[in-house]
């Protein structure tokens, strides 16, 4: 699989994985609540809970594999926020602290791992919500599977950009690099990518998804 049917494949899955997690399901939407004198009441930190929490706990799953731990580290971004919330200009930075917040959490816990002897990685299919992953075609499925293969940056990067939906500039702030580092660590991550579906599929060309092949719903 060359790095373009790469990027299409975890484009799809991502994409597909983003639609899935926005979906309101349960949750109540937001209500912009107006104080006596008619101005909008600024957001609170459970507004902010309520709205990104889905997002994030998707990012660190993706990131750290395990669910309980995906809910430590989003956990902690947010208490972390509740601690910096007099310093923070506005939604938007408060979203950006979570991202980042996230992301170097996830870092800490894979660094403990590497340490760790006894730690084993879960498998696939109890690694990650059920009811999320049961949505996704085989193929999907695959690709999600690939991203857990990838070196850490590598998976950070493919995963803010396609599932996180961000800018280069905006994943070289979460991540702690520059635009540059993005833009290579993305290349080498869907060369991984392909090599590691290819391997997996034993190099038939009729089990690779691309872009054509890929479902998409």
């Amino acid at each position: 699989m060359e790095e373009a049917r790469a990027e299409s494949a975890v484009d799809r899955t991502l994409s597909r994985l983003r639609r899935i997690d926005s979906r309101p399901a349960d949750e109540t939407p937001p209500v912009e609540i107006t104080g006596a004198t008619g101005t909008v009441e600024p957001r609170t930190l459970a507004d902010l809970y309520r709205d990104h929490r889905t997002r994030l706990m998707r990012l660190a799953m993706l990131l750290v594999d395990i669910p309980a731990t995906a809910e430590d580290v989003v956990q902690e971004a947010f208490a972390g926020l509740h601690r910096h919330w007099a310093g923070l200009r506005d939604e938007t930075a408060a979203v950006a602290y979570l991202r980042a917040a996230v992301v170097n959490g996830s870092r800490s816990v894979l660094r403990r791992r590497r340490t760790a002897r006894e730690y084993v990685p879960p498998h696939a299919a109890n690694a990650r919500s059920a009811e999320s992953l049961a949505m996704l075609s085989a193929e999907h499925q695959s690709v999600v599977d690939a991203l857990s293969g990838l070196p850490p940056r590598q998976r950070e990067v493919l995963v803010l950009r396609y599932y996180g939906g961000l800018s280069e500039s905006e994943i070289a702030e979460a991540a702690g690099m520059s635009r540059g580092t993005v833009k290579s660590t993305a290349s080498r991550a869907l060369d991984a990518v392909a090599k590691i579906m290819d391997q997996r599929s034993g190099g038939d060309p009729a089990r690779r998804a691309g872009p054509g092949e890929m479902e998409h719903r």
